[in-house]
């Protein structure tokens, strides 16, 4: 039992050490979600399962804040509304979730972030496209290859890792990061 804790946490670490040789890619997803923000665009943030609770997670800090007191930032997770999602997926299909939120919320400016560890969830897929087609910016957050995800998306943070948990132990990481930067950058006055 020991050394399976130990090896989950060495492991861990090590996913997370390795962000450490770009973390450029997380600088310039960081300026991309500043300068929306600065520009009054808002944030659209989808994922499915874990990733659907990152997805909560960031908007939560962005909207209420993440260390430090600020003016909120406009972001919605397309995640939390069970009748939405309920009704969308039964008339379009689970595929076309994301799709439809962002074609019914999104606006040129705004930026949609997909967060799938495989790179290759077909709704998360879907919206990128369509957040493409409509000239929202997009980030992909995925796993080691990208998937999908990574032909599509303006940017792909991708954790060098196979294993969906160590993706998002790191996913999570991210957002913390990104959160603390846009708040850092962002100024009530601009």
């Amino acid at each position: 039992m020991l050394d399976y804790i130990i090896k989950s946490i060495q492991e861990s670490t090590d996913v997370k050490k390795s962000l450490l040789k770009k973390p450029e890619i997380i600088k310039e997803a960081a300026e991309i979600i500043v300068s929306t923000i600065k520009n009054g665009g808002k944030i659209l943030i989808c994922g499915n399962g874990g990733s659907a609770s990152d997805a909560q997670h960031m908007a939560g800090e962005l909207v209420g804040r993440f260390e430090a007191e600020r003016k909120g930032i406009s972001a919605i997770a397309l995640t939390p509304d069970s009748a939405l999602i309920t009704a969308v997926s039964n008339d379009y299909g689970f595929e076309n979730l994301f799709k439809r939120q962002v074609d019914a919320l999104g606006k040129k400016g705004d930026l949609l972030i997909g967060i799938t560890t495989s790179g290759n969830s077909i709704n998360v897929i879907n919206a990128l496209k369509k957040a493409r087609e409509m000239d929202l910016l997009t980030i992909a957050m995925t796993g080691e290859d990208g998937g999908e995800a990574f032909k599509i998306a303006d940017l792909t943070i991708k954790v060098p890792s196979k294993r969906t948990c160590r993706i998002q132990e790191s996913h999570i990481t991210i957002i913390h990061i990104l959160c603390g930067l846009a708040e850092k950058l962002f100024k009530p006055e601009d």
